[in-house]
């Protein structure tokens, strides 16, 4: 889009300029702060204080009211932070110039169409400056107004402290822990280049209707974090020319100047990772001066720039113009106080006394943009109604993919496995599922943080995703490839693969060790909270991993990973199961699910009549694969993953003593808790109180599942390196400790109902003081 006072330019994909976003009105607003009452209070006043140099835009093309809209962006976001009490007002003030700049002339979006396929992203990584963006959806018509600034941080607000994604028009992405909006952004650039390539892969550079940019705004607090460090040097191997960051250099965090923890050289870092490197420094001159010429410049220069990512370094001083606090930590994480935000607006030429001012002919002037919009949009359809007519294969695709419908007959394409007593591993199974999809689920796509041989993660046939001068003799590729390679990177792999899935149409899958969903964790947690259709394969689950040892042995991450709402953790029994489990997982669009996999073989159980049951069953969480001989179970064994043949076992050792045992699989508890209480009752009688889990992990969150009388037969400490064999015999997670455990629940069943279960070193029922029971 160009310069609101200049001619438009070309509408391209590469040049246009409009963001993407809701609906908004173009008539004015007015303030219902405390002490103002109309869009105009505060015109008028008086102009800036001639200390104040006016910004460099003549190249820009601004006018007078885009510097008044720019310093209106500074003067609600103190206003808005005052009034909530807390916030960060500081670095929304001092980044207005070059939001306003993306928002009004760099960005091509639509605020009438915050979907449209041609829209450039914008991902506010310093998610602490949500005012950063809430403003500047204000000003672009997405229907934001006054009234929600006014509610910044509030209950039911739609301005919350930090941007939520399904929460917020126009907001791309969840962003608060300090790294993953960077990080995610790397994903949304790889996304679009593999969309590009399902759908229009011979257009030249430049001209295809599903080109877009990426446009990141990150702080010092965001290239402290490691996860950028990962997710950036991925980003310069990968050649994403698609993806822009301005890194808005302050020098100022929460503990003040950042000189007491950070002194690297950023720019050298970036360089060195291979991503062109500009640098804007409003200070240079010894006075502070805005140049958005030069920002514009830049801009310009990283759109041009096809084969590197852009780092474009901001040189700003953090609230500015503030008297007293601009370059201070106090600036960036609170509000400023009243003397300060009067003594700010006298400043700019706003009158003290007006809260969230904001003058009608400033309002109309900045939401001009929604027609540039809507313009933009227009210059884009007959491009892309030229693809739909040349390629009505890919279009239709595209229609499915945008629906997140699954190809008719998809499920005939996974694998079934005959019985095998000698088994195979869940990891193999899950890459034999994979393999099998790649030809009727273009949108599926992943790999492994350098694990894709122990992982299963590679789909045998498909070529990798990579700049063509990257691929390897063991691995061919090409930009367009399909198997993502995020070196050993699990922290950011976790963060890319949210992009990925924000990107919309495709459907990510990546794989460590299940120890190192620790890594992963903080983005598994956002995946959950944006309710993203991310998939984890996590292998090697648990001490069956064997001789690599406690380090490498998960013992409490399945416990932890199901604390997580919204996270589905799944541990298939066998390869039947995990194929099952594979097709539930994608036909949930709106939540992530980790699948928990064996390195170890697995016995593939012998299913059908007069055997055990369907592995259909997997697909409700939870079922009852075999059952005693006759009448009502007196005990239910509940196992998940490489122990429910433990169960099995313990079942038959049972039996012989003539118990009878129910052995239930359970290989996802959260898909179990959505079936009807009439099916978990049936399952899961309530009647029958003797109940065993069998997990090799920690037994927390069990006791809900086996209630007061119920035993668990569990891994309460770290593991050891031996083979696995050993490791189950040693720590006491056989069929005769399950049978034991049966026992025992079967005597305390008989008892009384003791709410949260017998307490270790209390008398059982009929026992004496000092028993044990």
């Amino acid at each position: 889009m160009a310069p609101p006072n200049a001619p438009e330019a070309p509408n391209t994909p590469d040049a246009p300029n409009t963001p993407d976003a809701p609906n908004g009105s173009s008539g004015s607003s007015g303030s219902s702060g405390s002490k103002g009452s109309d869009a105009s209070r505060g015109a008028g006043t008086g102009p800036r204080d001639p200390n104040l140099a006016p910004p460099l835009a003549d190249a820009a093309g601004w006018g007078p009211l885009d510097v008044r809209a720019v310093d209106t962006v500074r003067v609600l976001a103190a206003d808005a932070v005052q009034k909530a009490g807390h916030g960060h007002p500081g670095t929304a003030m001092s980044l207005a110039p070059l939001a306003y700049l993306l928002f009004q002339q760099v960005m091509r979006h639509d605020p009438a169409d915050d979907q449209w396929l041609g829209r450039d992203r914008f991902v506010l990584s310093c998610g602490h400056s949500s005012l950063t963006l809430y403003i500047q959806l204000y000003l672009s018509g997405y229907g934001m107004e006054l009234a929600d600034l006014e509610a910044l941080r509030t209950w039911g607000s739609i301005t919350p402290g930090h941007p939520e994604y399904r929460h917020t028009r126009g907001v791309e992405i969840t962003t608060g822990p300090l790294g993953q909006g960077l990080a995610s952004a790397v994903g949304m650039a790889m996304a679009a280049r593999r969309e590009r390539g399902l759908l229009d892969p011979g257009a030249p550079a430049g001209t295809s209707p599903f080109d877009h940019h990426v446009y990141v705004v990150a702080s010092d607090g965001d290239l402290m974090e490691g996860v950028t460090s990962e997710a950036s040097s991925l980003a310069g191997h990968q050649e994403l020319g698609n993806l822009i960051v301005f890194y808005d250099s302050n020098h100022i965090s929460i503990e003040d100047d950042t000189d007491i923890s950070f002194s690297e050289d950023v720019t050298a870092r970036y360089a060195a990772y291979g991503w062109q490197v500009q640098t804007v420094d409003f200070t240079r001159t010894g006075d502070y001066v805005e140049d958005v010429d030069a920002l514009l410049a830049a801009v310009e220069a990283a759109r041009s720039e096809r084969g590197r990512p852009s780092l474009i370094l901001l040189r700003t001083i953090i609230g500015w113009p503030a008297p007293t606090k601009q370059n201070t930590g106090k600036a960036h994480g609170s509000a400023l106080g009243d003397d300060e935000v009067a003594a700010t607006k006298k400043l700019l030429g706003f009158d003290p006394d007006a809260d969230f001012a904001v003058e009608d002919d400033v309002l109309r002037h900045a939401r001009a943009v929604v027609e540039r919009g809507a313009a933009a949009h227009r210059a884009w359809e007959p491009g892309y109604r030229e693809w739909r007519s040349a390629h009505p294969e890919r279009a239709e695709l595209l229609d499915r993919l945008r629906e997140r419908r699954l190809p008719e007959g998809w499920t005939d394409s996974l694998p079934v496995f005959g019985p095998d007593p000698e088994g195979i591993a869940t990891r193999k199974a899950s890459g034999d599922v994979l393999t099998a999809l790649a030809p009727v689920l273009p949108e599926l796509w992943g790999g492994s943080a350098d694990l894709a041989g122990s992982n299963n993660t590679t789909m045998e046939g498909e070529p990798s995703f990579v700049p063509t001068g990257r691929q390897t003799g063991e691995f061919p590729g090409n930009p367009y490839g399909r198997t993502l390679h995020f070196g050993i990177r699990e922290h950011a792999m976790g963060a890319i693969l949210n992009g990925i899935a924000l990107q919309s149409l495709t459907r990510p899958y990546g794989g460590t060790f299940l120890i190192f969903s620790d890594y992963m964790r903080p983005a598994v947690r956002l995946a959950a909270l944006m309710k993203l259709p991310v998939t984890y394969v996590w292998t090697h689950d648990s001490i069956g991993l064997g001789e690599d040892g406690p380090t490498h042995q998960p013992v409490e991450q399945l416990a932890a990973l199901r604390a997580i709402p919204g996270l589905d953790v799944v541990r298939p029994a066998d390869a039947n199961e995990t194929a099952v489990c594979w097709r539930t997982v994608l036909e949930h669009h709106d939540r992530p699910a980790g699948l928990a996999l064996t390195r170890q073989p697995l016995p593939v159980l012998e299913r059908g009549d007069g055997a055990y049951a369907s592995a259909e069953g997997a697909a409700r969480g939870g079922y009852v694969l075999a059952d005693c001989r006759e009448g009502a179970p007196d005990v239910i064994l509940v196992a998940t993953g490489s122990e429910v043949h433990i169960a099995l076992e313990a079942r038959e050792l049972l039996a012989a003593e003539g118990c009878g045992a129910r052995v239930v699989s359970l290989p996802c508890r959260e898909w179990f808790a959505e079936q009807p209480y009439s099916y978990q009752d049936a399952v899961l009688p309530p009647d029958v109180r003797a109940r065993v889990s069998v997990e090799a992990a920690v037994a927390q969150g069990w006791r809900e599942v086996v209630g007061d009388a119920g035993r668990m037969v569990s891994l309460e400490h770290f593991g050891a390196s031996a083979a696995y064999e050993r490791l189950y015999e040693e720590f006491g997670i056989t069929p005769r400790a399950v049978a034991d455990a049966a026992r025992e629940s079967i005597r305390a069943a008989a008892g009384p109902a003791r709410p949260g279960g017998e307490r270790p070193g209390a008398a059982p029922t009929g026992g004496g003081p000092g028993d044990v029971g």
